[in-house]
């Protein structure tokens, strides 16, 4: 799960009343599109960045590009949209939300100050150049908008929903027309980029282009284990189905018809069989692109006293202390979870029946801990504790801990153990438990995902990653791609022009398209020039030198035109 506040992870298991995260999951139509072209077969590499992270963490758009973490990542999503309590649509507001325990928290909140009214100065902004008071738009979405002209390879969703503001999915999903307004209020706001005006900013179309796709977080459909409050039906299952169904008419219909772009629909899923069963498992994979499943959060300090146990087990062993899941006997564990998706289960109604290529494995940037934990014969592991490890200054929340949160103790052998039936790791020292990644376990949750075919990662989220981004380099590493390097426009033209003339003029000057110029090689263009190339038009998305239109994919920098 995924949650509204700083790093709040939701459990997989029904008593996480507590506290958890976001769930997504996505994936578009039958033939759905790779996140990027370079995005290898089972390396897709999905991140989350949190809304919040630009206040106290100061972990602004800019650091994406300065520790190296763009380059590594084919799609951030951006967590989290919301839904109007009483227009149930996609809308903007600057209410922050209530405290966890208040059934209503996020009932109308939102941050419309950090999606688009704070402004950045140089030191702080991706393009290093200060926003200005007469911008049609700052904060996060415009350093969006530098980022993805410094990666053109990068695509950026809107994740709407999470464990704060799912409360109302339900209510929008329960009729054709309550889904058809949601969506196409979701697609004008965050496709279209209309944005209502605040503070002196927004307006109509001010937003276009920075979002290409929508990722929907709905904790959970069917489902009592969400958010304190939030609404919830039978009939979820199927409205579930048919909500992701009109996100993918709207999305390709309105692609379509500006120049045939592929937006992404993608969905945070749970890893939990007794919410898997709430899902048409065997249906919603014609409509999204990828379902990035919550391999984590599967067990934690909600159970104070313990037993202590891994929040992310790849395997749930014989020797697992936990309780299983009712109705049926099996435990929380990664292997369970996809078996669930692709095959099926019928001790607690799954059909199965999802594309494998389509699930990413979560993999979470934080640990979940316990104090007054006695070492016991296995280093803390399935011992008695006496409550939630203490809250940490970005955490701040008891039970949670960010991985630069934990300084060596996740990489000191001293106090790193492994469970070898469970295939996962755990730290422990002076009482203190924790649960959660190092190298060793995300070496052997990559194997897992590409033995079972599956689609790559997801990842929850940026916030917890150290200056050096340790655990996403090793997920990177894992998976086997390759950093794309950021594209770099030049901040001058050439001050001496070249001293030696071609020694042949081209035989054939390119053609133009009317009064549309001709294509040529080398020049610099810009959001919005067009050019004729091979007897087609076509527009530039952002900056771009030397990637020849017609070669850069529907994703690319060069939306075509059509025909001269």
């Amino acid at each position: 799960m995924h949650i509204r506040k700083p790093l709040l992870a939701a459990a997989a298991t029904a008593a996480l009343a507590a506290g958890a995260l976001a769930s997504f999951a996505g994936l578009g139509t039958a033939q759905a599109a790779d996140a990027s072209a370079g995005a290898a077969a089972g390396g897709v590499r999905i991140a989350y960045y949190d809304q919040w992270s630009v206040y106290g963490n100061a972990f602004y758009p800019k650091h994406l590009d300065t520790r190296g973490i763009a380059g590594k990542l084919d799609v951030i999503n951006y967590s989290f949209g919301n839904i109007h309590p009483t227009n149930l649509t996609c809308f903007e507001a600057n209410k922050a939300a209530g405290d966890d325990n208040n059934p209503s928290a996020g009932d109308g909140a939102g941050d419309s100050y950090a999606d688009y009214q704070k402004s950045f100065s140089a030191a702080d902004s991706v393009s290093g150049v200060a926003d200005k008071w007469d911008q049609p738009i700052v904060g996060v979405f415009n350093q969006f908008k530098q980022l993805k002209a410094k990666y053109p390879h990068l695509k950026i969703n809107i994740s709407l929903g999470g464990w704060t503001y799912s409360k109302y999915f339900s209510d929008a999903a329960k009729t054709d027309a309550s889904r058809k307004k949601l969506v196409s209020s979701c697609i004008d706001q965050y496709i279209k980029g209309n944005l209502p005006v605040e503070g002196g900013y927004g307006g109509q179309g001010v937003a276009a282009g920075i979002f290409d796709g929508i990722d929907i977080d709905w904790e959970y459909p069917g489902s009592s284990g969400g958010h304190l409050g939030n609404h919830y039906a039978p009939e979820d299952k199927q409205n579930f189905t048919l909500l992701l169904k009109e996100f993918r008419e709207q999305l390709d219909a309105y692609g379509q018809a500006n120049g045939g772009k592929k937006y992404m629909l993608t969905s945070a899923l749970p890893a939990g069989q007794d919410k898997i069963k709430y899902i048409e498992t065997d249906k919603i994979g014609a409509y999204l692109d990828y379902a990035n499943i919550m391999t984590y959060d599967m067990h934690g300090a909600w159970d104070s006293d313990g037993p202590t146990y891994h929040q992310s087990p790849l395997y749930s062993p014989a020797g697992d202390p936990t309780d299983p899941i009712a109705p049926g006997t099996q435990k929380y564990s990664i292997d369970n979870a996809i078996d669930s998706w692709i095959d099926g289960n019928a001790a607690y109604g799954i059909t199965g029946g999802f594309p494998a290529d389509k699930l990413t494995l979560g993999y979470e940037f934080y640990y979940r801990g316990w104090k007054g934990v006695p070492a016991g014969a296995n280093n803390g592991l399935a011992q008695s504790a006496t409550g939630a490890s203490g809250a940490r200054p970005t955490s701040q929340q008891a039970g949670i801990a960010n991985y630069k949160e934990l300084g060596g103790l996740v990489d000191n052998p001293a106090t790193t153990f492994w469970d070898d039936q469970a295939k996962a790791s755990y730290f422990y020292k002076d009482g203190e438990f924790f649960t959660g990644l190092n190298q060793k376990a995300i070496q052997a949750r990559v194997d897992y995902g590409k033995q079972r075919g599956l689609a790559g990662a997801m990842m929850y989220s940026l916030l917890g990653l150290d200056n050096n981004t340790t655990l996403l380099n090793q997920i990177s590493d894992a998976l086997g791609g390759t950093t794309v390097p950021p594209t770099t426009p030049p901040t001058t033209p050439p001050t001496t022009p070249p001293t030696t003339p071609p020694t042949t003029p081209p035989t054939t000057p390119p053609t133009g398209c009317g009064s549309t110029p001709a294509y040529v090689a080398g020049t610099i263009y810009t959001a919005g020039n067009e050019v004729a190339h091979n007897g087609r038009k076509y527009k530039a998305q952002w900056w771009t030198q030397n990637e020849t239109p017609g070669t850069t994919g529907e994703w690319g920098v060069w939306k075509d035109l059509g025909a001269c």
